[in-house]
């Protein structure tokens, strides 16, 4: 019986968002694996930094910024990532931001910036790369998405929206995508303490609160989110197309 592996020796990964927060984490633990990883945010130096880490650790990384909204700017990120490893094994769709504000005050620039590069850009960068794997023959695609594309909250609408959206892309492009033995699934991360973040989640009002909701009354971890996401990109899940993993603590089990 073959023994299953987790090892991502020789595979090409491209990681949105990864100089920062839960891509940060996800970035690293690829690169541990054992993957060549393309680091991409919009900032250069922080790709810079995160690649050189990388490669200080003795793996392989090369730095593109890229502003993941902008298609001109996806199209180089593929190219470039095929020019420097010859192929594209791993997309980790992870950057993504979010605004704070009731509906009623919502613009129609606060919806769009949250729907580009929370869900237009996913998917255009899920397309460009769609397109080599379906050359390949394989591929993996794994979709940052949130507990809060599942369930509700206040104040933040088009984020509920664009990630209920980037799930339903999720299933529609596993099923598209299958028969060219390319797995498209999706990780909804619960609260998780990251640096930038830390400050706020400690406060005792929001600890209360948040942990008490949370069924496993406490804050998620970073590599417990980045440990999904190496399983969900090797060969482990070779089975697995169309599912949507909460890592949340239980919060939507509830």
């Amino acid at each position: 019986m073959r023994t299953p592996s987790f090892d991502l020796t020789g595979k090409a990964a491209i990681i949105t968002g990864a100089t920062k927060g839960l891509g940060y984490g996800m970035t690293h633990a690829l690169a541990k694996a054992g993957a060549d990883v393309v680091v991409v945010s919009r900032t250069k130096s922080d790709c810079d930094a995160v690649a050189e880490e990388i490669k200080s650790a003795g793996g392989k990384a090369i730095a593109v910024p890229a502003d993941v909204s902008k298609p001109e700017e996806i199209q180089a990120l593929v190219d470039v990532t095929v020019r420097e490893f010859g192929k594209i094994d791993i997309l980790v769709n992870n950057a993504g931001t979010a605004i704070t504000k009731k509906a009623i005050e919502l613009t129609e620039e606060d919806w769009d910036k949250i729907m580009n590069v929370n869900l237009k850009g996913p998917f255009l960068l899920a397309q460009a790369v769609g397109k080599q794997m379906m050359a390949q023959n394989s591929g993996k695609v794994i979709n940052i998405a949130s507990m809060f594309g599942l369930v509700g909250d206040v104040n933040v609408l088009p984020y509920l929206c664009s990630k209920g959206g980037m799930i339903q892309m999720t299933r529609g492009l596993a099923l598209e995508w299958a028969r060219y033995h390319i797995q498209v699934n999706a990780v909804c991360p619960g609260y998780v303490k990251t640096a930038l973040n830390t400050s706020e989640l400690d406060t005792e009002k929001i600890f209360k609160y948040i942990t008490g909701k949370t069924p496993m009354r406490r804050y998620g971890e970073i590599w417990e989110i980045a440990g999904m996401v190496q399983f969900l990109a090797s060969s482990a899940a070779d089975f697995m197309t169309g599912a949507i993993i909460p890592v949340d603590g239980g919060w939507t089990a509830q």
